[in-house]
């Protein structure tokens, strides 16, 4: 939801996407403001998307921080899916995700 935000919202001053579907890249361009995008190394359908809108991002300007934590499955950040949660990945995630708004919105 985040990506999907990013790209309608032309008012946004920053978003953070977790394991996020990403935007088409004829969409990326609308972004106006700065993304953090955070993917579980494990997570090959969704990171499959990662190339294609990371060189959109690089061609249309757009401040950006990606991050891929290795070893960790989608849904890294879910405390409430064992199977799933990875809590070293989770906790630096959210570590930058906090940096990341203060900077960005502070």
């Amino acid at each position: 939801m985040a990506n999907q935000l990013a790209v309608n919202s032309p008012d946004m001053k920053a978003a953070v996407a977790f394991y996020g579907r990403q935007p088409d890249a004829a969409d990326v361009s609308k972004i106006k403001g700065a993304v953090q995008l955070h993917y579980g190394g494990m997570d090959e359908r969704v990171n499959a998307g990662i190339p294609a809108y990371e060189e959109a991002l690089k061609k249309a300007n757009i401040p950006y921080e990606l991050y891929v934590y290795e070893g960790a499955q989608h849904a890294f950040h879910n405390d409430t899916a064992p199977t799933r949660y990875g809590e070293t990945a989770a906790k630096l995630a959210w570590q930058r995700t906090v940096g990341f708004l203060k900077g960005k919105l502070g």
